[in-house]
């Protein structure tokens, strides 16, 4: 039996979103390659190949969630935006992007699982706010929070702890009872030990993409996981007074 919630060391579960909640990684990659072959499909002159490696490069410079990284990939090849071009791009890579958001294995049972439990539960994410109710929504799981914050929220991004204790002072809670579940570790798990809050890595959503690193062995969180559903044990361990991995 779960103990009640007032009697819990850990009232809150603070998540991140992409790469955590969902694959955004590989929702993104297939909506880039749906946009270049519409881009291509409409007279761009280059290779599939060709075009990846400048929008990557873009992704690189400017950060994934760039939003006009067609407009300037296209006045970058052809000195010039072409609106039917970018028309096609965009149309292409949204619905991709509609078709191929789905949550992780176990995503949705966990959730519900912490609020029948009592939980409050959060998302503090780096993407712009507009964007980040976009996914929820999509994902149907903009009713289930307490509360989310972005970076449109919160004005600087992870590894700052601020973040992190903007949600603390919202939730109204001390660092010691709020866990974070994140899929980066330089800027999740980094940022949230700084805070003083509970850290657990989502190791399943760890992947190389066009502005992060390939994953690094040790995460320096207090728990691992390979699959959501392994919080709940988290949760057990921690409120039964036992520490992790890194802790």
């Amino acid at each position: 039996m779960p103990r009640k919630s007032a009697q819990r060391s850990i009232q809150a579960v603070i998540f991140d979103l992409d790469n955590t909640l969902y694959d955004f990684l590989g929702a993104k990659d297939q909506a880039i390659r749906a946009a270049i072959d519409a881009m291509i499909d409409t007279g761009l002159p280059l290779t599939p190949e060709q075009a990846r490696e400048r929008i990557d490069r873009i992704y690189r410079d400017k950060g994934i969630e760039y939003q006009k990284v067609f407009d300037a990939f296209l006045h970058e090849v052809l000195g010039e935006i072409d609106d039917r071009m970018l028309a096609a791009a965009v149309v292409g890579y949204r619905r991709s992007r509609d078709g191929t958001l789905v949550l992780y294995p176990h995503v949705l049972p966990t959730l519900t699982r912490l609020q029948k439990e009592g939980y409050r539960l959060a998302v503090l994410s780096d993407a712009p706010r507009y964007e980040a109710w976009i996914r929820l929504c999509m994902l149907r799981l903009h009713h289930v929070f307490d509360l989310v914050l972005t970076f449109d929220d919160t004005g600087i991004r992870k590894p700052s702890p601020a973040g992190f204790r903007l949600a603390l002072k919202r939730l109204g809670l001390e660092p010691r009872q709020a866990v974070m579940v994140g899929d980066w570790p330089e800027r999740d798990i980094v940022g949230a030990k700084r805070a003083g809050i509970h850290t657990v890595y989502a190791r399943y959503g760890d992947a190389p993409g066009p502005d992060r690193p390939s994953p690094q062995a040790g995460s320096g969180a207090d728990f691992e996981i390979d699959d959501l559903l392994q919080l709940l044990d988290v949760l057990n361990r921690l409120n039964a007074g036992e520490g992790g991995e890194g802790g």
